[in-house]
């Protein structure tokens, strides 16, 4: 199998359910520290975290899917993500429950989100991989975060680099 016949994969879980990002948007893979809070942003982003020297504002993707917030374990991961919107790069931490492997799979097994004949969400949705008895769902970023929500991150990400430790601000 070639290159350019499959795609690789970084697996990851929510709550009992099975998600991945493909590799080339995945920066780094982190442990969970507590987000530096910023007041009044959406509810499911956290705030920001200090990666390099940088802040990165951190989303908890389990909450920005509609699922219910839990308490961060030992498993629980922050990765970090580069994501393409539109004409600039957002650079993201993602709050995932914990992270599984890098794997390949053949472009051809990817299948099309389901159609249950029903209106819902699910353009962020690039696909569907059936593994063993179960799916991995394969999220596009750029499309669960519209341009809107893009914008008032990075309107919040400034706002707590302003308040953030001297630290964490860019040379």
């Amino acid at each position: 199998m070639s290159a350019h016949d499959e795609l690789q994969l970084v697996t990851f879980a929510l709550d009992a359910e099975c998600f991945a990002l493909p590799v080339r948007v995945v920066r780094e893979i982190l442990d969970h520290e507590r987000a530096f809070r910023v007041p009044n942003g959406p509810r499911h982003f956290l705030g920001l975290c200090n990666v390099r020297g940088q802040g990165v504002p951190v989303i908890d993707l389990r909450m920005r899917l509609g699922l219910p917030p839990v308490e961060p374990t030992s498993a629980t991961r922050v990765l970090v993500v580069d994501v393409a919107l539109g004409e600039r790069a957002l650079t993201l931490g993602i709050v995932v429950d914990r992270v599984f492997e890098v794997t390949a799979v053949r472009k051809d097994e990817i299948e099309a989100a389901p159609d249950i004949g029903a209106r819902w969400a699910s353009d962020y949705i690039d696909g569907v991989v059936r593994r063993d008895q179960s799916f991995v769902v394969i999220v596009n970023l750029a499309r669960l975060l519209s341009e809107k929500e893009a914008a008032d991150l990075a309107a919040d990400v400034a706002a707590g680099l302003a308040a953030a430790p001297e630290s964490w601000r860019a040379a």
